[in-house]
């Protein structure tokens, strides 16, 4: 009887292993792969199949298209200025801080990036800039001598008294030989740029040699309380300019020199320059022609301007980009 139940038991045993065995393909779950074993809360060991990750798609696809070159991509650095410096679709700038019982709070806010002169801190002035002027046909009136003057200062010092007025000295060498073709025309209603460089035409004024650019003048009737603003970039030494207005038969009637211009230093989104505000003319005698050029004294010195680290000292040179644009006068 005893035996007979043994060999029950082994039978049992045996059968259960080979169905386990088909069940499984021949071996137990735990030496198959694809599957992991682990242990539940009431202590039985349990199998799991190894369900795998999906495949990720490369991350460059047919479907991708390459980022162009846009307004919205890279805008212009005036605007993204008056937007706080924060592009569209950026998180908004933000600051943190604790309030009186010690939570820390987040507060969201607009950078505020206007000049003094746009939040009304101080009132712009923009008047014609201090310079020396000489006009056609302008005579300069006799001034008596001051007392004891010496007569002869002139003839010991070589400075020949000629009667004749600068300006037209100055025609004597100037203006009929200039190359035309390479002029540029005045753009209304916007900022734009002119140079000077080595491939430049050149003239020999009375000044001194130096390159020029010649600029049509737009030939409307003008009101008055205009000006032109010019300024002048720094790149490597800043160009301090001379301007000469001419006719139509590029005869001079009007130059602008000496001219006392301000330095506005650089940020991070423009260069440096000086800027200079001429009176546009409404005169009978019409401005066809803005002729810029360098005189040979300017290129001697050099601007000097004190920064964060000392003094910085900018050289005069012949060649740069010029800025040019008509604004109102205060």
């Amino acid at each position: 009887m005893t035996t007979r139940k043994l060999l029950t038991v082994v039978a049992c045993m045996v059968l259960g292993t080979a169905l386990s065995g088909c069940q499984i393909g021949g071996s137990t779950v735990s030496d198959k792969e694809g599957y992991f074993s682990w242990v539940d809360e009431q202590g039985r060991v349990r199998y799991s199949p190894i369900v795998e990750a999906p495949a990720q798609e490369s991350p460059v696809s047919e479907n991708t298209v390459e980022e162009e070159f846009t307004t919205a991509n890279y805008p212009d650095a005036e605007e993204l200025r008056r937007k706080g410096y924060v592009r569209d679709g950026d998180e908004q700038p933000y600051f943190t801080w604790r309030d009186a019982d010690g939570t820390l709070r987040t507060t969201y806010y607009q950078p505020d990036t206007r000049t003094d002169e746009e939040k009304g801190a101080t009132v712009p002035a923009v008047g014609a800039t201090p310079a020396t002027v000489y006009l056609a046909g302008a005579v300069l009136a006799e001034s008596a001598p001051v007392p004891g003057h010496d007569p002869d200062a002139f003839a010991i010092l070589g400075i020949k008294e000629t009667g004749v007025d600068y300006l037209t000295r100055f025609s004597e060498t100037c203006c009929n030989t200039l190359n035309t073709e390479a002029h540029e025309r005045w753009q209304e209603g916007r900022e734009f740029g002119v140079r000077l460089e080595e491939s430049s035409p050149e003239h020999r004024f009375l000044t001194g040699v130096s390159p020029y650019q010649l600029i049509a003048l737009p030939q409307t009737d003008r009101i008055g309380g205009e000006m032109y603003r010019v300024r002048s970039y720094a790149n490597k030494g800043v160009v301090v300019l001379s301007v000469l207005f001419l006719d139509s038969e590029l005869k001079p009637l009007r130059l602008v020199t000496d001219m006392v211009s301000d330095f506005e230093p650089e940020n991070w989104h423009r260069r440096g320059y000086l800027e200079t505000h001429i009176p546009v003319s409404n005169t009978r005698k019409k401005e066809h022609w803005m002729l810029l050029f360098t005189r040979d004294v300017d290129l001697q010195g050099q601007t000097v301007i004190e920064t964060r680290h000392g003094l910085l000292r900018i050289p005069h040179v012949t060649s740069g980009e010029i800025g040019l644009t008509t604004v109102d006068a205060p």
